[in-house]
């Protein structure tokens, strides 16, 4: 609103400016405020008339001034040429006309601004869209976190539970090779002492069998020895 009310007084104020005094051939010039102007075949008042009125705002190209007369030669866009009086020619559009115009450029302000505030409107949206999928993803994340890490820390029973079972298992292997060790040394200390007895019963007997001889043949010796006396 503020730009619309600058506009019309930019507007206002260049229908103020004073009008050009003359113009120079190749000049664009425009039919001022007047109802219309008609387009004679000479610079007087006399010349026939090419077209009866002119609108206001007409876009015309000077081909030649009459100073004396007062009378402009134009040539109009659709290629009419002719002369008008240079009173009603100035060299900027009327106030109508740049209305018109403040208000077609307004209009296209306008579009350009709802375009804008509905793109504006429209990245908002995805972006709140964005910001939400990214929250999910996020509360996603911390609960297969969390999953992953009670998912290591019962696999880790089962995992200690499986080592502690391969140590005790080396273990008792090796338990088992000592007492096995232990008990070939067992029967060879108990086959050795057996044969330690067999020998002390062995020297027994024969210990005997000397003692007994001796025996035997003690009584003699003693039977002969009163013989003889």
């Amino acid at each position: 609103m503020k730009l619309l009310i600058y506009l019309l007084l930019l507007s206002s104020s260049s229908v103020a400016l004073p009008t050009q005094a003359l113009a120079a051939v190749g000049d664009v010039n425009y039919i001022s405020d007047v109802l219309s102007v008609p387009l004679r075949s000479g610079p007087s008042p006399g010349h026939r008339i090419l077209h009866r009125g002119l609108p206001s705002g007409t876009h015309l190209t000077v081909l030649a001034v009459d100073e004396e007369a007062t009378f402009t030669q134009v040539r109009t866009l659709k290629g009419l040429e002719g002369w008008v009086r240079t009173q009603y020619l100035i060299g900027q559009p009327i106030s109508r006309v740049k209305l018109n115009a403040t208000e077609k450029r307004l209009q296209k302000l306008q579009t350009k601004m709802e375009t804008e505030s509905e793109a504006r409107t429209t990245i908002q949206a995805k972006y709140k869209e964005t910001d939400a999928n990214n929250q999910r993803l996020n509360s996603q994340l911390d609960a297969l976190t969390k999953e992953l890490t009670e998912l290591k820390r019962i696999s880790a029973d089962p995992i200690n539970e499986h080592t502690r079972n391969v140590e005790l298992t080396q273990q008792n292997t090796r338990l088992v090779a000592e007492v096995d060790e232990l008990a070939s040394k067992a029967r060879r200390l108990e086959e050795n002492v057996q044969l330690q007895w067999l020998l002390y019963g062995g020297a027994l007997v024969l210990i005997g069998l000397i003692f007994g001889l001796v025996l035997k043949k003690r009584p003699q010796a003693q039977a002969s020895y009163s013989r003889y006396s």
